[in-house]
């Protein structure tokens, strides 16, 4: 009698990658090359595969970067795990190296110049820096409600964020941020990241509207509609994390009341600045929230006090570094992205003539080389930090859309394939790849277009350069080398 014999074959590493996000990622390599090709061409040019063309060096740069993901895919998937923190050392030590560096380029010190070829660190240490920070969540009894675990893997984080600030690269530390995302996903209190919402908020209305008088009193619009924010957002705190509906809506009717009681005064009155009152009372707020946190023993009342306090510190204290610390250039360009100054000679000419060029590509766009603005150079830095503007003057409202569904099919791929991971490690690290791509196209269409600040960071696979493909190519493989290993056997 014939026996069955029961095999252990496992499927290959080729079978088991996703191909939908090697399809998003082979996509988006040839939307950003077309991209290229159209910031960089000049009339008159005949020959765009040209080495001495950006268009030509880009193709460098693309099959370079393919050929370094396949080279990464036939890696053992456990060697990220086992030296991510030796990865992690060595990227941070050559930040902080960096900075040291006698190279300047456009006011960085950022850029590691070997002959012709340039890098930049920062581009590589978002990767490590994901390895070691899913290594460490990863590990045997971490929880992100224990403090001093949470505070270590901030740690991790801001380290080498200090290191590329201390390069004069403020932009590419901020991307750092995006990790907060994963953090979020992995249990950090909903409260930090509303914090982190919320100061985004005092920033821009206090700022934007410090200047304004409200309703014909000599009261700041924007000190006023702050300190009525932070009260607000103190009750429904009450109300969200306590759970007592009637103490919160009878702290919100005092609020309200008062505010408007002396508001009225002021207008039809005795004219006065109303930002005493709503300083008074908040501190009344402040001080009724730790009377409760004393009497019920419920530390909750303390952290909204908590809050209260950080709030009205942190808006005061960013109004003192806006107008006090800050260099004349960067005070000039916060004032230009909220609406306070126009100089579209100086610090707002490049978000000008980008939103000239997206808005002169129309429905369909002007086609492939056939952009006016950038072909005549226009606007500055096109083919790296404002290269979107090319696809909206070439492709259009349409093309424009279709690149930027890609970002959003690769980045909600990335949290599908996140999910499905057998292991922590692999989840933390696919959400810190989602979180970095997510930040990236966030910020940088946003800065073309005028809706964020100008802070000078790549869009993934369209920009021009080396160091950033490399970088976003060996961040977006590990992962997909994590997930190829996901159903294999180990011995």
């Amino acid at each position: 009698m014939a026996k069955n014999y029961k095999t252990n074959k496992q499927p290959g590493i080729i079978r088991s990658l996703d191909w939908w996000t090697i399809g998003i990622y082979l996509s988006l390599l040839i939307f950003g090359w077309l991209s290229v090709c159209g910031a960089s061409y000049t009339y008159g040019d005949t020959d765009i595969f040209s080495l001495s063309s950006r268009s030509g060096m880009q193709i460098i740069w693309i099959g370079t970067s393919i050929c370094l993901g396949f080279v990464l895919l036939m890696m053992d998937d456990r060697l990220y795990d086992t030296f991510a923190y030796v990865i992690y050392g060595l990227l941070v030590l050559l930040l902080f190296l960096t900075i040291f560096n006698p190279h300047s380029i456009k006011g960085s010190r950022s850029w590691i110049v070997l002959g012709p070829i340039r890098l930049q660190p920062a581009e590589f240490a978002k990767f490590a820096t994901a390895l070691a920070i899913s290594k460490f969540m990863s590990s045997y009894g971490f929880t992100m409600s224990n403090w001093k675990h949470f505070a270590a893997a901030c740690g991790i984080v801001v380290l080498p964020m200090l290191c590329i600030i201390g390069q004069s690269e403020t932009g590419s530390a901020l991307v750092y941020l995006s990790f907060f995302l994963m953090f979020y996903r992995e249990g950090m209190p909903g409260s930090i990241l509303f914090t982190g919402i919320a100061m985004i908020v005092y920033f821009v209305v206090g700022i934007k509207y410090e200047s304004v008088m409200l309703w014909g009193t000599p009261t700041s619009s924007g000190k006023f509609f702050v300190l009525l924010l932070v009260q607000i957002f103190s009750t429904g705190m009450v109300w969200v994390y306590m759970r007592d509906n009637g103490k919160a809506f009878k702290m919100l009717m005092v609020i309200l009341g008062t505010t408007l009681g002396f508001l009225l005064f002021s207008k039809f009155v005795i004219p006065f600045d109303i930002v005493w009152v709503q300083l008074i009372v908040s501190a009344l707020l402040i001080a009724y929230l730790i009377f409760n946190s004393m009497t019920t023993r419920f530390p909750n009342y303390l952290y909204i006090a908590l809050f209260s306090i950080g709030s009205i510190a942190f808006f005061y204290s960013a109004d003192y570094v806006l107008n006090d610390v800050m260099q004349p250039h960067q005070r000039v360009r916060i004032n230009v992205l909220l609406g306070l100054e126009e100089d579209l000679a100086g610090a707002g000419y490049n978000v000008h003539q980008s939103e000239i060029a997206i808005g002169s590509g129309g429905l369909q766009g002007k086609g492939f080389l056939n952009g006016t603005q950038t072909k005549l150079n226009f606007v500055p830095e096109q083919d790296t930090d404002f290269i979107f503007c090319t696809v909206g003057e070439e492709e259009g409202f349409l093309g424009s859309a279709a690149v930027l569904f890609l970002f959003l099919a690769l980045v909600l791929r990335l949290m599908h394939v996140a999910e499905r991971q057998p292991f922590k490690f692999g989840r933390v690290y696919g959400y810190c790849v989602a979180g970095i791509f997510l930040f990236h196209v966030f910020i940088n269409v946003g800065m073309v277009l005028g809706l964020t600040p100008v802070i000078g960071i790549p869009l993934p696979f369209f920009s021009y350069g080396g160091s950033s493909l490399w970088g976003f190519t060996i961040l977006l493989f590990i992962f997909l080398r994590i997930d190829a290993g996901r159903n294999l056997i180990r011995q």
